[in-house]
């Protein structure tokens, strides 16, 4: 693989982590996390949202990190490599937890939740085969 092809495989994985971010905002009205907060004590109902708040950071921050500097994560230094290397971990983490603790499917009510949920499944797929493959690859003819 040569790195201009890493380079843009990267860089729509990039644009994919701030598709995530969207899917993450409209996820509270979806699920009616608000109510469902509001049964819990104020710390509780606190810490959830500064949670969520820091993986929303996580996801801008990795988003624009990689499509920002996919050449260099393509090109394959130690330092790009070790970054490669955790978040395919992270990712591959993320898509046990969708595959094995959530059960979305109270919430799968209509058409294109379903084909919203799948679309993300496949974008919890392709980042960690992106990131492996940048990390094992990266900068080799």
């Amino acid at each position: 693989m040569n790195t201009n092809r890493l380079t843009l495989l990267l860089q729509v994985a990039g644009l994919l982590h701030l598709g995530l971010l969207c899917a993450g905002l409209m996820m509270p009205k979806i699920v009616g996390l608000r109510e469902h907060l509001a049964t819990l004590p104020s710390f509780i109902r606190k810490l959830f949202w500064v949670y969520y708040s820091f993986i929303g950071l996580c996801l801008v921050s990795f988003g624009l990190l990689t499509f920002t500097l996919a050449g260099t994560l393509a090109e394959g230094g130690t330092l790009a490599r070790a970054l490669c290397l955790f978040l395919a971990a992270f990712w591959t983490l993320r898509l046990i937890a969708a595959t094995f603790v959530f059960d979305l499917g109270p919430y799968l009510t209509n058409c294109p939740r379903r084909i919203g949920y799948h679309a993300i499944n496949l974008v919890f797929v392709y980042l960690p085969v992106i990131y492996l493959l940048a990390a094992w690859k990266g900068a080799r003819p």
